[in-house]
């Protein structure tokens, strides 16, 4: 039987070129890095068990984050897979996130001694406001996904 090649319709960021870059070296190794992007999400990120879908090119997924009391819906599908170095996601979030752009979220893993270079680029927002938020808020995402995931397991 023939397996048919997946196609991956990445969205149209033409008209959205505002985007951000964060470059962070990161005390883990790089398999267990690139899992906090992938199997362990519910880990550091999403609340617990709310993570759904499949890990692999143009699944969809879901989840949520709890802040500061409020759920906050996450939605996508994968783009790009290539373990342990990349993961590639569209990221969509509603008001006070990407105000419902789908957007992509694009994870580059490189080892680096005993840790790995974690390169995360945040492409196709809509305003500058969004844009802004989100290179606010990712480099205190990594200090928590750092924090959470290099504790001892119980």
């Amino acid at each position: 039987m023939e397996t048919k090649p997946i196609i991956v319709c990445p969205p149209d960021l033409s008209s959205r070129p505002l985007g951000i870059k964060i470059e962070k070296l990161i005390g883990l190794p790089i398999v267990k890095l690139y899992k906090t992007w992938t199997s362990q999400l519910d880990l550091w990120f999403a609340s617990p068990g709310s993570f759904l879908g499949k890990i692999e090119p143009n699944a969809p997924f879901y989840f949520e984050t709890l802040h500061q009391g409020i759920r906050h819906p996450h939605y996508g599908r994968y783009l790009q897979i290539q373990e342990p170095e990349l993961v590639q996601l569209t990221w969509t979030t509603g008001e006070g996130g990407t105000e419902g752009a789908e957007t992509v979220l694009t994870i580059a893993l490189t080892p680096h001694g005993e840790g790995t270079f974690l390169r995360l680029t945040h492409a196709g927002f809509l305003t500058e406001a969004s844009r802004d938020r989100h290179q606010e808020a990712w480099p205190a995402v990594l200090e928590l996904l750092e924090e959470r995931m290099s504790r001892p397991v119980d």
